[in-house]
């Protein structure tokens, strides 16, 4: 009995082990749909391509395989001219979920007018996808949406070969060059669009692509970005937070009665010019910053930061951004969001220095996933016992040697084609909008590649595209990009002496 046991034993765990590796065994595959959409008042037709593509070591074995969405119009001939963009999300361990169901592509998550989800939950067609004029590829790092490393690679091999600012941008590079040759894409013009985490991840892609693959693109587009390995400092770091915390204290009518007044980017230039000006000066004093200036430095900000002057006294100035997340309404038993300041949460208790959970973030996760589940089963035909990561394991992350800005950087100075956009929304506090505009500013210091950067503002947050007059505004941009990042026929590449 005892060796029936046993063997009943090994057989159900081989079998589990079994199925694992059966789950996670197609790292090549795809199933190809056929859809329309209408867009801009115009029927488009597509083709849609769901599927996995490997990643290859340097030995040529395959370690991974990439879930992707791949989205063509069908009365397409010629696509040497039709733009073919990339599409990451961020995190690092965020799907791509977020700008497939949210922002570019052919569908979109049910909201309503603000962005706010609601029930029942289902997906509608997207009027203002940019599929129209370019072809979209939604790519899955390792571990986010259906993408998996193979299953005999230890947690150890897995973090070391996909989970850091270079590892990940090595690896994705090569799977594009892949994807580039197979799909016959080598004549199009190319884009990197990328959120959050996904801007260091594209501007670092711009560079490799071009050093490495020989790929060169025509575009860029970094929505609401990270710092890019820029440096900040002691001073100017907590400084340039402050016309994102007058944006959300204007927002909740926190704000003196003059400048509540006003329209929001009317407040926001007052702000930015003395941020700039007069606040990061007063910064750079630290420690030996008189008490006289310290406490009109104190009641200047309690004017445009909505929080009272004694508590920004206690952290001499500098407010964290958790704290600001916490006490705007403390007094009306709320807390605001951290991706988009204009949700509301609500603690256990009004006391402490930072909310108890971000209620935007829990707001988008109960909504997102039921809709991408079954986009993906009912309108792409895609069956997979996978489960899909909205938000996977991704640590530990090796952010050492980012220099993705001075990639980004390089890349443009090589390349006079490339252009880069960046969008932001206002009531971001992960990725504030203001720091977006310096990383533009210190990007390149010489002025030189400023004609070829823009910059694009919106009246929500990290994910300003899921407000219905911000999808409209955010795609048109894009639309707007891209004509103006394509050269005229016969334009050579080349940098002209004045």
């Amino acid at each position: 009995m005892k060796n029936i046991y046993l063997s009943t034993i090994v057989f159900i765990l081989f079998c589990s082990s079994l199925n694992a590796q059966q789950l996670n065994k197609s790292m090549d595959s795809m199933v190809v749909t056929s859809g329309q959409v209408t867009i801009k008042g115009s029927l488009v037709k597509y083709k849609a391509t769901a599927g996995k593509q490997p990643v290859w070591d340097d030995k040529g074995k395959v370690i991974a395989g990439l879930y992707y969405t791949y989205y063509e119009r069908a009365d397409v001939k010629d696509r040497s001219k039709r733009p073919l963009f990339f599409s990451f999300n961020g995190g690092p361990g965020a799907a791509s979920v977020w700008m497939h169901l949210g922002y570019t592509g052919p569908y979109k998550l049910k909201l309503d007018d603000e962005g706010y989800p609601i029930q029942p939950y289902g997906v509608e067609e997207n009027p203002n996808s940019i599929l129209d004029v370019a072809d979209i590829v939604y790519i899955e790092p390792v571990n986010t949406g259906f993408s998996r490393a193979i299953d005999s690679m230890s947690d150890d091999e897995v973090a070391k070969t996909f989970f850091g600012v270079n590892a990940d941008i090595k690896y994705l590079a090569g799977w594009i060059n892949t994807f580039v040759t197979r799909k016959n894409r080598w004549e199009s013009p190319k884009y990197l669009i990328g959120e959050s985490y996904g801007t260091p991840r594209v501007s670092g892609l711009s560079l490799e692509l071009q050093n490495r693959h020989w790929m060169y693109l025509n575009g860029v587009i970094l929505v609401s970005p990270t710092d890019l390995g820029i440096e900040r400092g002691t001073a100017i770091e907590p400084a340039n937070l402050v016309p994102y915390y007058a944006a959300a204290a204007w927002f909740h009518k926190k704000l003196p009665a003059d400048l509540q007044g006003r329209d929001l980017t009317d407040v926001l230039t007052e702000v930015e010019s003395y941020t700039v000006n007069k606040l990061i000066p007063v910064m750079a004093k630290g420690g030996f910053l008189s008490d006289i200036e310290k406490r009109k430095t104190a009641g200047e900000l309690s004017r445009y930061m909505g929080l009272s002057e004694k508590v920004i006294m206690e952290h001499d100035l500098r407010v964290p951004k958790a704290f600001f997340w916490k006490d705007l309404l403390r007094d009306e038993g709320f807390t605001i969001g951290r991706l988009d300041s204009r949700y509301l949460g609500i603690d256990k208790m009004n006391a402490g220095d930072r909310p108890d959970y971000s209620p935007e973030m829990k707001s988008w996760e109960h909504s997102f996933t039921p809709a991408i589940n079954y986009y993906f089963k009912n309108h792409l035909n895609y069956n997979t016992d996978l489960r899909y990561f909205i938000g996977g394991q991704a640590r530990p992350w090796d952010r050492s040697d980012n220099n993705t800005g001075e990639n980004l950087r390089q890349a443009m100075a090589q390349n006079p084609y490339l252009h880069v956009l960046v969008q932001a929304g206002y009531y971001d506090g992960a990725t504030d909008y203001y720091n977006s505009k310096y990383n533009l500013w210190q990007m390149d210091t010489s002025g030189k590649l400023r004609d070829r950067m823009s910059w694009k503002g919106y009246r929500s947050g990290h994910m300003m595209y899921l407000r219905s007059e911000d999808i409209i505004s955010s795609n048109e941009h894009i639309r707007e990009f891209i004509k103006k990042s394509i050269p005229k026929e016969n334009q050579p590449a080349e940098y002209i002496r004045k």
